[in-house]
């Protein structure tokens, strides 16, 4: 799934999850390091897990952070998921 972010210098999260693993993650801008470095860290976690540790950090002065839409691009693709009962 692709993921346009808002707000960061990363414009793009590639990511693949499979049930309610994160298989990998990629992003396209935005700080090299630190990104393959999140991508490393949440490759294997659960979604809600990575969800729950990302959400809501912020980078300087803005409101969000590329972690921040990493956790908005996984909620996305929870809400667009068929629900199992």
């Amino acid at each position: 799934m692709q993921y346009k972010t808002s707000g960061t210098c990363s414009q793009l999260i590639d990511f693949e999850v499979d049930g309610d693993v994160i298989k990998s993650v990629a992003f396209t801008g935005g700080c090299n390091g630190n990104l393959q470095g999140i991508s490393a860290l949440v490759t294997g976690m659960k979604v809600d897990d990575a969800i729950s540790k990302l959400k809501g950090i912020k980078c300087g002065f803005k409101s969000t952070s590329c972690p921040d839409q990493l956790a908005h691009a996984l909620e996305q693709y929870k809400d667009a998921s068929p629900k199992s009962e």
